[in-house]
């Protein structure tokens, strides 16, 4: 299942996100080798207080991560901003209520090796690239933003999502750090569905969800 966790309902999902905090470490802080602060099996950083919306995929029983992506309004702090500002434009604007940041998106590969021994990662990044999009569109997000690693460029084109690289930086991590653009619209959503041969939507309301805003709760410790 794909859920939208907000602020009010970290405590429900606490588990999921100390998976997800792991996660985190694991693959940005071990295996990419970004300069991110950790704090012994995390990798946290200010924005995870500023009450993001996490969009995580999991088990029916909300017990295993398989994987999750954090989102944050442009309209307050975000790490395209205060950390990759290099990677964009100075020209451009990218600051909008219907504009939102995508980060820290990772996918567990020994648990999808385990639960889904057929699915390469590959696939797993494109159907939560895919759920991203649902979640987006169902909530007035026209565009949004992500800071990635340019072998990626290859997993979104395969997704069928259509983005523009707005630029690009070093001095991140091992290897450059681009910004793009991505388009959030029911056009998009179909070719991506046809290009990953989706029929049904992943995401899927169990509830008549609250506003998609951050709320002025803070995270647990």
């Amino acid at each position: 299942m794909y859920a939208l966790v907000q602020g009010h309902q970290y405590g429900r999902y606490e588990h999921l996100l100390d998976q997800y905090f792991r996660l985190r470490k694991k693959v940005f802080a071990d295996q990419l080798r970004w300069k991110v602060k950790t704090y012994g099996p995390y990798e946290r950083d200010r924005y995870d207080g500023h009450n993001p919306a996490y969009l995580i995929w999991c088990d029916d029983d909300r017990d295993q991560l398989y994987g999750a992506v954090r989102l944050m309004p442009t309209t307050g702090p975000t790490l395209l901003y205060d950390v990759f500002r290099s990677t964009f434009p100075h020209a451009a604007d990218l600051i909008a209520p219907g504009i939102w940041e995508g980060t820290r998106m990772c996918v567990d590969e020994e648990a999808l090796a385990r639960d889904f021994p057929d699915m390469r990662c590959e696939r797993a990044l494109c159907l939560l690239l895919l759920a991203l999009c649902e979640v987006a569109l169902d909530n007035g997000i026209h565009t949004m933003i992500s800071n990635y690693e340019p072998h990626m460029r290859r997993i979104y084109e395969r997704a069928g999502a259509a983005f523009d690289e707005l630029g690009r930086s070093d001095g991140f991590g091992k290897r450059p750090v681009c910004c793009g653009a991505f388009e959030v619209s029911g056009r998009v959503l179909l070719n991506m569905r046809a290009r990953m041969q989706i029929a049904v939507p992943l995401y899927q309301h169990r509830i008549t969800p609250r506003a998609f805003r951050p709320t002025c709760e803070a995270h647990p410790a």
